[in-house]
């Protein structure tokens, strides 16, 4: 149940909702139109398409009645981005989950929807649920036997299985899977000026501990003569950890990877991807960062203001607006925690629990310079919008808890 509010609060929101409106009332320009102007979309969607068990998401897939793959589908196919990072996608060596969900997904159109097809996609292996043979957190011992909180407290990123809570991306143009670098397995201790948690852990486990609790990629899409390197990730949550803030700095440093990556020779020099090439983005190169960050500018637990070190990184080039929607402003008045939120909830993208920590932007789409940035928006619909049964009332949750971020850019 929302609460009602008082109606100054009322009058200040329906302002940013109409703000917000203008923005995402309706998706610009179709697919052919977009690429008329050599203008593509990007976009990034925690899909919740996670399973407790390992081959569960298969199982579920392998029919086209699963509603929550319907929905997922659906608002992928209402947004028809050009390029997608879907995050939360549990990850399988042989790729069966990825080619079900287009056949049976993606390739339907639901509720009346036009079906959509990316005939290029990558995807790899993640660290969520892999066994570090370590006792992490220093209880149970190393507890290397899958499917249980003890377990996932062990892996190299939290997860009861090897590949849940996984990635994939999805495009219509091709990728250069050759020139796909990862960073699964870059460590944690050889980033300079690392933060860390002093004390916490085990000299053991600092020394085999990953910094990514998924996985770090530059996924290079090619549209016409045109490199564009999609930059993508899931950093941990700041949170389920305790004074020691280990998941906080985890993030912190999971983003400060990008920022190195993008940031020149100098200061991307240390880093080595999983085939052992050294160093970062070439200088010049366009870019365009994506993921569920799990940190917000200016609400929640992030450590330090982690996004800053993307929203304000020097190779970035922000849209003039950052994308929005209604229905965040609409959800803000669900109260609790979100009372207290000083961001502007047009631009939130999670509908997290009212208690802790409410509403927030976690989900980023951000373009490099020498991109054009475009139209944008969250595909977050209003309670009297017919697409409303998408994204529920943040009590029921019939798709994900976050919403499809989207930005149109111009390549050249």
């Amino acid at each position: 149940m929302t609460h009602t509010g008082s109606l100054s609060r009322r009058t200040a929101l329906a302002s940013l909702a109409g703000a917000a409106l203008a923005t995402t009332a309706a998706f610009p320009a179709s697919a052919t139109e977009r690429h008329g102007r050599r203008s593509v979309r990007f976009a990034t969607f925690n899909a919740s398409l996670n399973r407790a068990t390992q081959g569960a998401l298969i199982t579920d897939l392998s029919t086209p009645d699963n509603v929550q793959a319907r929905n997922v589908a659906e608002t992928i196919q209402r947004v028809d981005p050009d390029v997608l990072l879907i995050n939360e996608f549990d990850y399988d060596a042989q790729g069966r989950a990825v080619r079900l969900f287009q056949r049976n997904y993606l390739a339907v159109g639901q509720r009346g929807a036009e079906p959509v097809r990316f005939p290029y996609h990558f995807t790899g292996p993640v660290n969520t649920g892999v066994a570090t043979g370590v006792d992490l957190d220093g209880k149970n011992g190393a507890v290397t036997t899958p499917g249980s909180d003890a377990y996932g407290q062990d892996a190299y990123g939290y997860g009861w299985f090897p590949g849940q809570y996984g990635m994939v991306v999805l495009s219509k143009f091709p990728i250069d899977t050759r020139a796909v670098r990862t960073f699964q397995r870059f460590l944690w201790k050889d980033m300079p000026g690392h933060i860390m948690p002093p004390g916490y852990y085990s000299d053991e486990a600092r020394a085999i501990l990953r910094l990514s609790s998924k996985s770090h990629w530059d996924v290079p899409v090619c549209i016409g003569h045109d490199t564009v390197h999609f930059l993508v990730s899931h950093p941990t949550p700041p949170t389920f950890d305790g004074t020691e803030d280990r998941n906080g700095r985890r993030n912190h440093d999971e983003i400060r990877l990008w920022a190195d990556y993008v940031g020149g020779r100098r200061r991307s020099s240390y880093l080595y991807d999983d085939k052992g090439r050294r160093g970062g983005l070439r200088p010049g190169a366009r870019f365009v960062i994506a993921g569920d960050n799990n940190a917000d500018p200016y609400d929640g637990d992030s450590y330090g203001h982690a996004i800053q070190q993307l929203l304000d990184h020097p190779a970035v080039n922000l849209p003039v607006t950052p994308p929005a929607s209604s229905g965040g402003v609409e959800a803000r008045l669900q109260g609790g925690a979100n009372t207290s939120h000083v961001g502007n909830p047009a631009y939130d993208t999670s509908d997290f629990g009212d208690i802790a920590p409410g509403n927030l932007r976690v989900d980023y789409v951000l373009p490099s310079k020498g991109l054009t940035p475009g139209g944008n928006g969250i595909f977050w619909p209003t309670s009297d919008d017919p697409l409303y049964r998408l994204v529920g009332n943040g009590t029921t949750v019939p798709t994900s808890d976050h919403r499809m971020v989207w930005q149109d850019v111009r390549v050249s």
